[in-house]
């Protein structure tokens, strides 16, 4: 027995070393340059006939530069991970083994013949300095290990790319706009939209700081070897009493080379009253510098001179066209859903279009990834329940929330001759979002919203109207440098007014518009210094532009249907970021815009050179479906650069051009039920404008108090006004209502901004102007005999102040308060006898103006208790809008009295409106 043990291992160990030595007999030479795992692999399967085994993902960042002249296949692998966390491994059948982190020992272990396992592989693990998963990058949970990323290699010069994700430790979530940054030298970075970075630094021992809105400030410490990946996990900043120090953009004012940009968290958002103490996206939007509105509890804004129409409003790249409940006193959005808002007022990315004005981004939140947890909120007119949780823990995730109205008991109690008596309300919104961690190079967003409203307002005719947005987003990182986001989704519009109080003049009106979209854009970080966004988008537009009909059998009502429009707006774009030194960045971009007006349609011609009204038209050509009916396009221009006089002052300069192919026609300056939106055609020319402007930005005490004075000036092209008395709604010759408009708009922009302490907030100033002109007459009418006038949302001074004070623990308070000059209006200014009657004589168009505009609001946040173990958390708000009770003027209008035209001002919110909201989380 003991013979035959005997003669079992020495043919084992000959067999062994035959192995070995017939793997040496095959050497391997060539010149290996800048090649990948895979290419080297194949190259030395061809040359050996060796195969060779690998997981990818492991060897994602390697590179091979070798120079090999006859060497065995053992010696190639030696050097190649010399000094590196790799190893490989060889049987006697030539397989080469090649792993990250594990060894494989194919050589026969101690007590192989007192196991019964024989043959098995027996796999050992290497200790690794940070907490790895061997299927993806490093992540780096605390301060105190040293987190090796990379080859470890002998030799640390040049320089390496890190990057990574950044995710709250306790929800999984992304963090969106968190610094990372270190000190020697002064390099970092931000986290984009997904939470990701990009840093290249030199190679060797670093110290990264980590600092965003609401989580704990924290470092972590990095030996970097070559490109690599290290993700992190931070944990939330719990509140205290003492000072708080909002740091995560302490210099990004200074540093952003795109300027005209406002970021606001959702945390700032709630602490903001607003009226029926529901937290309001576009309240505080509304707040800002250069950012207006028309009225009172009005959600559509104006910014930087441009009508409600020219901003871009998106919710997870979904085009949202009516962002208010209830005729514009409530927004859309769900502040539980809310991550955080981008608005854009110059500077514009390249990456966005189709508007002149502005874009306003919002970004909603991914969802716990670790449990389920939920919000709940109850006022006086409303509510709103929030639900997330993982589907799967630390991969995907659910947020589901919705909110709805209960107002109709607060009419109820109106007295009887109150004239909104009998007036209705309803609204409900809904939102559902999915993240799915595919792996470490894909990841998956679907965004769904839906919201419905049903109101009148002392009248007979009830105001419906719905948004409907889905969207998937498909997010794919190549390497380090190079990410790709895929977006495809549908956006939909209606509206559906309808009266029967009296069944003869019953009627049913009704518009639509729905646009699919899908666009591809890339974002290739060169290093830190150049960064390149390149992208294609495109829409297809698809207007019902209006249905009128009559509601039941007895309505006399005449059926009108005006013809759908089609079109196809598309764009290729350009972006780079250079920092030519440390003080001096620039970025700039062209975005290339085409629009084609698609049949089936029939197209009015008019006679050239005489006043275009229905008496001109000369006839009617019919396209047929899918017909090229008439093209527009044209480039447009982004600019922007800052120089860093110092570390805490810089200035900066922007230029952008901007082209609109959609238009939203109504007879109010604010967002209404009755809007439509009309799309350009051979009739009616897109928009254009242009703007330039200049900013001057200085921060004080250790950078916690900010300052920014910008101005502006902007040109606009066809943009479109109406002729006197016309008529938008159900007009088959839509061109002969309105008219093209020159225009310019300027202005000033002051902002102060307190980031510490129990007491913060910020102060801001805007002049503006916004002047058109007509003076065409083959347009139908010259306005104001060819001059200036103001435009209807020209507010030529703005000043809002908002503040938050700290009191303990669990009491704080919020002020806001606001003043504006009132907006244009035209007035008749006396009377005349005419064809029998007397009519209205009215003055130069916009050349009176309502009231000023000022309010006063006041809340007081109380928190429940803050012990940790509890199940659920809860929190009151109690608070007055309105303090002073003004009445400022909602509209104003004029009625005919037998022989006398009075005015009247329309108050909403007339007095002093108190309102209180339990909020509970669990």
């Amino acid at each position: 027995m003991k013979f035959n043990i005997f003669r079992l291992v020495v043919i084992i160990l000959v067999l062994y070393c035959s192995s070995g030595f017939s793997q040496d007999k095959k050497p391997i030479s060539g010149n290996f340059k800048d090649l990948t795992i895979e290419q080297f692999a194949k190259q030395l399967e061809a040359q050996t006939g060796y195969k060779i085994y690998y997981d990818q993902s492991q060897f994602d960042s390697l590179r091979v530069n070798l120079d090999v002249n006859n060497k065995p296949i053992s010696d190639v692998f030696s050097e190649l991970f010399k000094n590196t966390n790799y190893s490989f491994a060889i049987d006697r059948n030539n397989r080469v083994y090649l792993t990250r982190g594990r060894r494989i020992n194919t050589e026969l272990p101690a007590g192989l013949f007192a196991s019964r396992s024989q043959g098995a592989i027996i796999e050992t693990q290497i200790t690794d300095l940070g907490t790895t998963n061997e299927a993806g990058p490093v992540i780096a949970t605390t301060e105190n290990k040293l987190y090796e990323v990379g080859i470890r290699t002998s030799s640390l010069t040049g320089t390496a790319t890190l990057s990574g994700d950044l995710r709250d430790a306790k929800t999984g979530e992304a963090l969106v706009g968190a610094a990372i940054y270190v000190d020697n030298p002064r390099i970092g970075t931000t986290s984009d939209q997904f939470g990701s970075y990009n840093l290249t630094l030199p190679k060797g021992a670093h110290t990264l700081n980590i600092k965003a809105m609401g989580i704990k400030d924290t470092k972590r410490r990095i030996m970097l070897y070559s490109n690599g990946k290290l993700n992190f996990d931070v944990q939330p900043e719990i509140t205290s009493l003492r000072e708080v120090i909002i740091s995560a953009d302490k210099v990004a004012n200074i540093k952003d080379v795109q300027m005209g940009v406002e970021r606001i968290s959702i945390a700032t958002i709630k602490q903001v009253p607003a009226v029926f103490g529901e937290a309001d996206v576009l309240k505080v939007v509304l707040t800002l510098p250069g950012v207006k509105s028309v009225g009172e509890a009005s959600t559509g804004f104006n910014v930087r001179g441009g009508a409600t129409d020219q901003n871009l409003i998106l919710f997870n790249d979904a085009t949202i066209y009516n962002p208010t409940h209830f005729f514009g006193l409530f927004s859309a959005f769900n502040p539980e859903v809310v991550k955080n808002v981008e608005l854009y007022k110059s500077s514009i990315p390249a990456r966005f279009g189709g508007r002149l004005s502005s874009v306003l981004d919002v970004n909603g939140r991914d969802g716990n990834m670790k449990k389920i947890t939920g919000t709940a909120g109850l006022g006086l007119i409303t509510s709103r329940i929030n639900v997330e949780g993982p589907i799967v823990e630390d991969k995907s995730s659910f947020i589901l929330g919705g909110r709805t109205t209960y107002s109709n008991w607060l009419m109820k109690l109106l007295p009887d001759d109150a004239s909104y008596k009998d007036s209705k309300v309803s609204f409900y919104d809904l939102n559902l979002m999915l993240t799915n961690k595919v792996n470490d190079k894909n990841d998956l967003y679907f965004t769904g919203y839906m919201s419905s409203d049903a109101s009148n307002l002392n009248t007979d005719t009830l105001f419906g109207y719905k948004n409907a947005n889905f969207s998937i987003k498909w997010k794919h990182a190549f390497n380090d440098k190079l990410v790709a986001v895929a977006t495809t989704g549908l956006d939909k519009y209606s509206y559906n007014n309808h009266t029967q109080n009296s069944s003869v003049n019953a009627y049913d009106l009704d518009f639509g518009i729905q646009q699919l979209n899908g666009k591809l854009d890339f974002n290739y970080f060169l290093n830190s210094r150049y960064t390149i966004d390149l992208g294609f988008n495109t829409i297809r537009y698809i207007v019902d532009p209006g249905n009128f009909q009559p509601r039941g059998s007895e309505s006399l009502v005449m059926p009108d249907l005006l013809e759908r429009e089609q079109a196809q707006e598309s764009a290729l774009y350009l972006g780079n970021r250079f920092d030519i030194t440390p003080a001096f960045s620039v970025d700039f971009g062209v975005r290339y815009s085409m629009f084609n007006y698609l049949g089936p349609k029939k197209v009015n011609q008019y006679a050239p050179n005489v006043t275009r009204d229905p008496t001109s038209i000369t006839g009617t050509t019919s396209y047929a479906k899918g017909d090229l009916i008439k093209t527009y396009h044209g480039p447009e221009a982004r600019l922007s650069a800052r120089y860093a006089l110092t570390e805490d002052f810089s200035v900066k300069a922007g230029y952008n051009t901007l082209r609109q192919y959609i238009h939203m026609l109504s007879s109010t300056t604010a967002i209404a039920p009755t809007d439509i939106w009309k799309l350009s055609d051979p009739n009616i020319k897109p928009q254009y404008g242009d703007q330039v402007s200049f900013g001057l930005y200085k921060n004080f005490k250790a950078n916690t108090i900010e300052t920014s004075a910008e101005v502006y000036y902007k040109q606009l092209k066809d943009y479109l006004d109406y002729k006197s008395g016309s008529k938008i709604v159900m007009n088959h010759d839509i061109e002969n209502a309105v008219f093209n408009t020159e225009g310019k708009a300027y202005g000033l922009e002051l902002m102060i901004k307190k980031l510490t302490g129990k007491f913060n907030g910020w102060l801001s100033y805007t002049y503006s102007r916004t002047l058109l002109k007509q003076d065409d007459p083959n347009a139908g009418e010259v306005v104001n005999n060819g001059d200036y006038y103001p435009s209807n949302y020209d507010k030529p001074h703005d000043v809002t102040l908002i503040s938050n004070f700290r009191i303990s623990h669990r009491i704080s308070f919020s002020f806001n308060s606001t003043y504006s000059t009132g907006r244009p209006v035209t007035v008749p200014i006396g009377k005349y006898f005419y064809s029998g009657s007397f009519r209205a004589l009215y003055s130069d168009r916009n050349a009176y103006r309502v009231p000023d505009y000022f309010r006063m609001d006041l809340s007081l946040n109380v928190d429940g208790n803050h012990r940790v173990s509890q199940t659920t958390h809860n929190f009151w708000t109690f608070g007055v809008y309105n303090l002073t009770g003004r009445k400022n003027a909602y509209s104003t209008y004029f009625i005919s009295e037998k022989t006398e035209i009075k005015g009247y001002k329309l108050s909403v919110f007339g007095s002093a409106i108190p309102f209180v909201n339990y909020n509970i989380k669990f």
